[in-house]
Formats: structure tokens, sequence, C-alpha cells
């Protein structure tokens, strides 16, 4: 008998707060699950909800718990960290593995498991949330536009805010610096590396690469192999982050890293229901080609958080059904390329 069951992990943060709410909301009753009893069984006892108890040190154990779950929903970052645990216990309980990363890292490293999922049966679906599912939507219809593309920009703007675990990502990242994919290759530039100014949807402004995380998918999406992910960033602003670029190894340092993480959890809180109505979401791409023709692409989305936390149930309602081949996918691979219109709050990919 297949199974039915689908499990939240890291039921206690912000975001799959969230998420669960919505869930009951539409009908649905994951089971919630986390290392935090207190945080995780106070939220599955306010809805109703059963609750596991257990941490990711031991993948053996961990799929132990997942033998009867369908899917999980992963939602315990820094996802560096946390995912390839979650992804190993997954494959041996041929469960199908949804989360809500936007580090490239982890991007490649579940690409690197597609041989490993297609035997074991199950889907690795990471960044089933706003990171990546409107920009990966963009992506794929503007290689749908244009077939020969050669070079890709994307880019958002947003007012969405932080919760206390994307802060905390952010912070990790530091030490990274920007990172873009060129000639198919992903290489590490300075921060604010390369600054234009660009249309999102609501005028013009000054923009930065960042290193988003379709630097990674959105090769395996499109196959286009030049990349780079913009955010509007003044230009002062631009040129202090890279005039401060040498000074990221010190940014790395476990003491640093600590000081400002604990800033996080002072000041941090996420943006509360009535501050996500009102915050919507701008998000462009273009493609070129090598003869220099342009297509552009825009589309207007609800909050950020409410994107994922929609986008992520339609990709659980999608594997409970699902009859498919195993393998790594991104959003627009599984889910086809405007599913995000599907989400509530989001507008149609509009092409020029």
């Amino acid at each position: 008998m297949a199974k039915q069951h689908w499990l939240i992990y890291g039921a206690n943060g912000y975001t799959a707060h969230l998420l669960a709410e919505e869930a009951v909301r539409q009908g649905l009753t994951p089971i919630l699950a986390g290392r935090d009893p207190a945080g995780v069984q106070a939220l599955a006892t306010r809805l109703g909800l059963s609750a596991r108890i257990f941490d990711l040190n031991t993948p053996t154990q961990v799929a132990e718990q997942l033998a009867d779950i369908a899917v999980v929903a992963h939602c315990a970052g820094p996802f560096s960290a946390t995912s390839a645990p979650m992804i190993e216990a997954c494959l041996a309980s041929k469960t199908h593995y949804v989360d809500i990363t936007g580090e490239i890292g982890v991007f490649q490293a579940a690409q690197a498991r597609d041989a490993q999922a297609r035997d074991a049966g199950i889907v690795l679906l990471p960044g089933s949330g706003f990171d990546v599912i409107p920009t990966d939507c963009v992506a794929a219809c503007l290689k749908d536009a244009l077939p020969d593309a050669t070079h890709l920009c994307l880019g958002f703007d947003t007012g969405s805010g932080l919760s206390p675990g994307t802060a905390k990502t952010s912070v990790e990242g530091l030490k990274l610096g920007g990172q873009i994919r060129q000639d198919g290759q992903i290489i590490s530039v300075p921060m604010a590396h390369h600054g234009r100014d660009i249309d999102f949807g609501r005028g013009l402004k000054h923009a930065a690469t960042i290193p988003w995380g379709d630097v990674a998918t959105a090769l395996y999406s499109t196959g286009i192999a030049n990349i780079s992910v913009y955010l509007p960033l003044p230009a002062p602003m631009a040129w202090l982050l890279r005039l401060l670029d040498p000074l990221r190894p010190l940014l790395g340092k476990p003491g640093v890293q600590r000081w400002l993480k604990g800033q996080v959890a002072k000041r941090i809180k996420g943006p509360s229901a009535s501050a996500r109505q009102h915050l919507p979401t701008w998000v462009w791409g273009e493609a070129r080609n090598a003869a220099g023709v342009i297509r552009t692409a825009r589309l207007t989305t609800g909050n950020g958080y409410d994107v994922t936390v929609y986008g992520v149930l339609m990709s659980v309602r999608h594997l409970l059904d699902y009859q498919g081949p195993g393998g790594y996918f991104t959003p627009s691979k599984l889910l086809g390329s405007r599913c995000i219109e599907q989400l509530p709050g989001c507008a149609s990919i509009v092409i020029s």
C-alpha cells in the first residue's frame, strides 16, 4: 500500500509555522517534526496534529522515522548543514524530499544525487518556495521564448522582510561572497560584483548581483550557460560592498558568525501576517542570444513567505499523487514552467 502521510521537519521555525497553519486551513494533516520537543509539541497541540521528535545526527535513525512518510517538507536550516542527512534518510526510506533552500551549494549537492534518487524512485525538489519557484518559472518561460539564449539575468524587488532562519543563512553566506555562472561553471566573484539599472516592475532601480539559488538551478531548467541574479541595491551601497569584499574571510570566523547570529536572534522575528499582505514581490528576467536578441519577462507575486508556503503545499500535493520517475528536479521541471501562476497572489508571467 502506498504511503499517505507527509511530514514538516523543523516545525518550530518561522516559515514552518506558517506552512503548518496553512496546511490545516487547507484540510491537510501533516505530521510535525523537529529536534525541539517544546516548540514542536506546542504547535502540534495547538493545531491538533501529531508530532515526532528527532534530530538529524544519524540518517539511519531518521530513515526509521520516515518509514511511513510519503513526502518530507524540510524547513530546518541552514540547509548547508541539514539537507544532506535528510536526503540520505529519504533515499533510504524512499520518501520524496522537498525543501525551501536558496543555497547554491545545496542545489548542487542535491543534483549530484540525481542517479540515486532515480534508482530509489523518489523526487528531490529543493527550492520549492520563493527560492526558487518564481525565478525558475521566469527562466523556463524565457528559454521557451528565446530557445537559443546564451545569457540569462534574473532578479526581484521585494520588501518581504527576513525571518530569523533566512537572516542566519544570509550571515553564513557572507564569507562566500558573490557567485555567478559563466560558460557553464559557477565562479566566485566579489560581493555586488556587477551593477546595472533594472525596471523590476515599479520603476528603474540600480541593482547588483547576488549569489541566489538560480545561479545553480537555472542551468538545470534551461541549459543556459551564463547566469546572474540581481537585487535592487543603491549604487553607493554596492560600491561599499565591493570595497569591503577583502574582509570576507573575517566574516566567516566562528566568533564573528556567532555574534552576528546572536544579533539576528535578538532583532529579527519575521514579518507579521498584516505586513505580508502589503509586501508583494516584482520578479524580472532577461534572456539574450548570440545575435543580441533580447526577451524580457516580468511577474508580480505575493509576499515571499506566502509564496513559499503555497509553493510547498503545491509541491506536496503533487508528490502525494505522483506516479512519475524519480530524480532531482527544479520546480519548473516537475510542476511546469508556469506553475507559479497557480499560487494565490501571483499574476501571469508576461514576456516582451
